[in-house]
């Protein structure tokens, strides 16, 4: 797949999210379990759709925020917490089809800043939908924090 790579200066977001320190063997499964944490505390606030979910990777650990962005009130419970997509500079590409695949979405935003002589840092974050039940439809924004630039 090919990937059109954009920098762009975004604004905080404000999240709800599950914080976990894991393994990259471990992540896979667990996800699900933190995102189903994150969505019955949103439904017991009477939120039961509107909010895409969001990953948000902090480092290399690694330490992940499973949760969504969340842009309306909501009493947060058990282990579900506030948090933000960080504001500033991102390198940033749209990924097209099976979550199965994003990792070229990653890969391809890595090649294009070490092409240009972009310095990334370790946070990073995929934020999904809206929701489509054909993979082939769906849709991750993949978004890479970038170092402050030298001058």
């Amino acid at each position: 797949m090919d990937y059109e790579v954009a920098v762009v200066d975004v604004p905080a977001e404000r999240t709800a999210v599950v914080t976990a320190v894991t393994t990259w063997q471990e992540f896979p499964t667990l996800w699900r379990r933190l995102s189903s944490e994150v969505w019955d505390c949103l439904r017991s606030n009477g939120i039961e759709q509107g909010c895409r979910n969001v990953i948000i990777y902090r480092d290399s650990a690694p330490t992940v925020e499973v949760g969504v962005l969340l842009d309306q009130p909501c009493a947060l419970t058990g282990r579900v917490v506030a948090s933000t997509l960080p504001a500033g500079t991102v390198a940033t590409t749209v990924h097209r089809g099976s979550f199965a695949e994003l990792g070229g979405a990653h890969d391809a935003v890595v090649a294009w800043c070490e092409e240009h002589g972009r310095e990334l840092t370790l946070t990073r974050w995929e934020v999904y939908g809206p929701h489509h039940d054909d993979p082939g439809q769906q849709l991750t924004q993949v978004s890479w924090l970038l170092a402050p630039a030298s001058d």
